[in-house]
Protein backbone atom coordinates (compact mmCIF):
# COMPACT_ATOMS: atom_id res chain seq x y z
CA UNK A 1 0.00 0.00 0.00
CA UNK A 2 1.31 3.43 -0.84
CA UNK A 3 1.57 6.17 1.73
CA UNK A 4 -0.80 8.18 -0.47
CA UNK A 5 -3.47 5.53 0.06
CA UNK A 6 -2.82 5.56 3.83
CA UNK A 7 -3.31 9.32 3.80
CA UNK A 8 -6.59 8.78 1.99
CA UNK A 9 -7.77 6.33 4.66
CA UNK A 10 -7.17 8.96 7.33
CA UNK A 11 -8.86 11.70 5.28
CA UNK A 12 -11.81 9.49 4.36
CA UNK A 13 -12.86 9.27 8.01
CA UNK A 14 -13.53 13.00 7.85
CA UNK A 15 -15.90 12.46 4.91
CA UNK A 16 -18.11 10.02 6.80
CA UNK A 17 -21.26 11.72 8.10
CA UNK A 18 -24.17 10.54 10.23
CA UNK A 19 -27.42 11.07 8.38
CA UNK A 20 -30.68 9.29 9.25
CA UNK A 21 -28.75 7.28 11.82
CA UNK A 22 -26.42 5.86 9.16
CA UNK A 23 -22.72 6.40 8.49
CA UNK A 24 -22.61 7.65 4.91
CA UNK A 25 -20.36 9.31 2.35
CA UNK A 26 -21.88 11.78 -0.11
CA UNK A 27 -21.65 11.44 -3.87
CA UNK A 28 -19.69 14.68 -4.25
CA UNK A 29 -16.97 13.37 -1.92
CA UNK A 30 -16.90 9.96 -3.59
CA UNK A 31 -16.60 11.57 -7.02
CA UNK A 32 -13.67 13.62 -5.77
CA UNK A 33 -11.97 10.49 -4.40
CA UNK A 34 -12.62 8.51 -7.59
CA UNK A 35 -11.45 11.51 -9.63
CA UNK A 36 -14.61 11.53 -11.75
CA UNK A 37 -17.26 14.23 -12.18
CA UNK A 38 -20.18 13.92 -9.75
CA UNK A 39 -22.50 13.87 -12.73
CA UNK A 40 -20.75 10.77 -14.14
CA UNK A 41 -20.94 8.98 -10.79
CA UNK A 42 -24.67 9.74 -10.47
CA UNK A 43 -25.31 8.59 -14.05
CA UNK A 44 -23.55 5.28 -13.38
CA UNK A 45 -25.64 4.80 -10.23
CA UNK A 46 -28.89 5.65 -12.02
CA UNK A 47 -28.07 3.20 -14.82
CA UNK A 48 -27.64 0.51 -12.14
CA UNK A 49 -30.24 1.71 -9.62
CA UNK A 50 -31.41 -1.85 -8.90
CA UNK A 51 -28.01 -2.46 -7.23
CA UNK A 52 -28.65 0.33 -4.71
CA UNK A 53 -31.58 -0.41 -2.37
CA UNK A 54 -32.47 2.15 0.33
CA UNK A 55 -30.09 0.62 2.86
CA UNK A 56 -27.19 1.05 0.38
CA UNK A 57 -27.97 4.56 -0.87
CA UNK A 58 -30.57 7.29 -0.41
CA UNK A 59 -31.09 10.78 -1.74
CA UNK A 60 -30.97 13.62 0.76
CA UNK A 61 -34.09 15.70 1.24
CA UNK A 62 -34.03 19.48 0.94
CA UNK A 63 -34.43 19.80 4.72
CA UNK A 64 -31.47 17.49 5.36
CA UNK A 65 -29.38 19.43 2.88
CA UNK A 66 -30.30 22.85 4.28
CA UNK A 67 -29.88 21.67 7.88
CA UNK A 68 -26.41 20.29 7.27
CA UNK A 69 -25.18 22.42 4.38
CA UNK A 70 -22.44 24.14 6.36
CA UNK A 71 -21.10 20.82 7.63
CA UNK A 72 -21.52 18.66 4.54
CA UNK A 73 -21.90 20.44 1.23
CA UNK A 74 -19.97 23.61 0.59
CA UNK A 75 -20.49 25.34 -2.72
CA UNK A 76 -18.60 28.13 -4.38
CA UNK A 77 -20.32 31.49 -4.36
CA UNK A 78 -23.10 31.65 -6.92
CA UNK A 79 -23.41 27.87 -7.27
CA UNK A 80 -26.67 26.06 -6.66
CA UNK A 81 -27.44 22.40 -6.24
CA UNK A 82 -29.55 21.15 -9.13
CA UNK A 83 -30.07 17.63 -7.75
CA UNK A 84 -30.05 16.43 -4.18
CA UNK A 85 -26.89 14.52 -3.20
CA UNK A 86 -26.84 10.74 -2.86
CA UNK A 87 -25.68 9.38 0.48
CA UNK A 88 -23.94 5.97 0.29
CA UNK A 89 -23.72 3.59 3.23
CA UNK A 90 -20.77 1.23 3.58
CA UNK A 91 -22.60 -1.40 1.53
CA UNK A 92 -23.44 1.19 -1.13
CA UNK A 93 -19.79 2.18 -1.42
CA UNK A 94 -18.87 -1.49 -1.84
CA UNK A 95 -21.48 -1.80 -4.59
CA UNK A 96 -19.97 1.23 -6.35
CA UNK A 97 -16.85 -0.82 -7.00
CA UNK A 98 -18.87 -3.07 -9.31
CA UNK A 99 -20.46 -0.09 -11.07
CA UNK A 100 -17.25 1.93 -11.41
CA UNK A 101 -14.85 -0.82 -12.39
CA UNK A 102 -11.57 1.01 -12.78
CA UNK A 103 -8.22 0.59 -11.02
CA UNK A 104 -8.72 3.95 -9.27
CA UNK A 105 -12.23 2.96 -8.09
CA UNK A 106 -10.92 -0.32 -6.68
CA UNK A 107 -8.04 1.42 -4.89
CA UNK A 108 -10.35 4.06 -3.41
CA UNK A 109 -12.95 1.48 -2.38
CA UNK A 110 -10.32 -0.47 -0.46
CA UNK A 111 -9.34 2.71 1.37
CA UNK A 112 -12.98 3.55 2.13
CA UNK A 113 -13.69 0.05 3.46
CA UNK A 114 -10.64 0.37 5.72
CA UNK A 115 -11.88 3.73 6.98
CA UNK A 116 -15.27 2.24 7.86
CA UNK A 117 -13.54 -0.67 9.64
CA UNK A 118 -11.27 1.72 11.58
CA UNK A 119 -14.30 3.74 12.63
CA UNK A 120 -16.10 0.59 13.84
CA UNK A 121 -13.01 -0.53 15.80
CA UNK A 122 -12.65 2.91 17.35
CA UNK A 123 -16.28 2.95 18.45
CA UNK A 124 -16.04 -0.60 19.79
CA UNK A 125 -12.87 0.02 21.83
CA UNK A 126 -14.29 3.22 23.26
CA UNK A 127 -17.69 1.72 24.06
CA UNK A 128 -16.48 0.66 27.53
CA UNK A 129 -15.15 4.15 28.21
CA UNK A 130 -18.44 5.67 27.04
CA UNK A 131 -20.36 3.40 29.44
CA UNK A 132 -18.12 4.43 32.35
CA UNK A 133 -18.58 8.11 31.53
CA UNK A 134 -22.34 7.59 31.37
CA UNK A 135 -22.26 5.86 34.79
CA UNK A 136 -20.21 8.73 36.22
CA UNK A 137 -22.69 11.27 34.84
CA UNK A 138 -25.54 9.41 36.53
CA UNK A 139 -23.72 9.31 39.88
CA UNK A 140 -22.83 13.01 39.62
CA UNK A 141 -26.51 13.69 38.93
CA UNK A 142 -27.46 11.92 42.17
CA UNK A 143 -24.70 13.79 44.01
CA UNK A 144 -26.00 17.09 42.62
CA UNK A 145 -29.48 16.27 43.94
CA UNK A 146 -28.05 15.53 47.40
CA UNK A 147 -26.05 18.77 47.42
CA UNK A 148 -29.19 20.69 46.43
CA UNK A 149 -31.08 19.09 49.33
CA UNK A 150 -28.32 20.17 51.74
CA UNK A 151 -28.45 23.75 50.48
CA UNK A 152 -32.24 23.79 50.73
CA UNK A 153 -32.04 22.57 54.33
CA UNK A 154 -29.52 25.31 55.16
CA UNK A 155 -31.79 27.95 53.60
CA UNK A 156 -34.74 26.73 55.65
CA UNK A 157 -32.67 26.85 58.82
CA UNK A 158 -31.61 30.42 58.03
CA UNK A 159 -35.23 31.48 57.50
CA UNK A 160 -36.40 30.29 60.94
CA UNK A 161 -36.85 33.14 63.38
CA UNK A 162 -34.43 33.04 66.17
CA UNK A 163 -36.21 32.46 69.39
CA UNK A 164 -34.70 33.81 72.59
CA UNK A 165 -32.81 31.06 74.24
CA UNK A 166 -31.82 30.65 77.82
CA UNK A 167 -28.17 31.31 78.36
CA UNK A 168 -26.06 28.26 78.28
CA UNK A 169 -23.62 27.58 81.07
CA UNK A 170 -23.38 27.26 84.83
CA UNK A 171 -25.88 29.32 86.82
CA UNK A 172 -25.36 30.30 90.42
CA UNK A 173 -28.62 30.00 92.20
CA UNK A 174 -29.58 33.26 93.79
CA UNK A 175 -29.88 33.18 97.60
CA UNK A 176 -32.76 34.83 99.16
CA UNK A 177 -32.28 36.30 102.67
CA UNK A 178 -34.89 36.07 105.21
Amino acid sequence: MTSNLQLQVENISELIHYIRGEKVILDIDLARLYEVPTKALKQAVRRNINRFPDDFMFELTENELVGSRSQIVTLNRGQNIKYMPFAFTEQGVAMLSSVLNSPKAIEVNIAIMRAFVQMRKFLETHKELALKIEELERSVGVLDENVQLIFESIRQLMKKKSEPMEPIGFKIPSKTRD
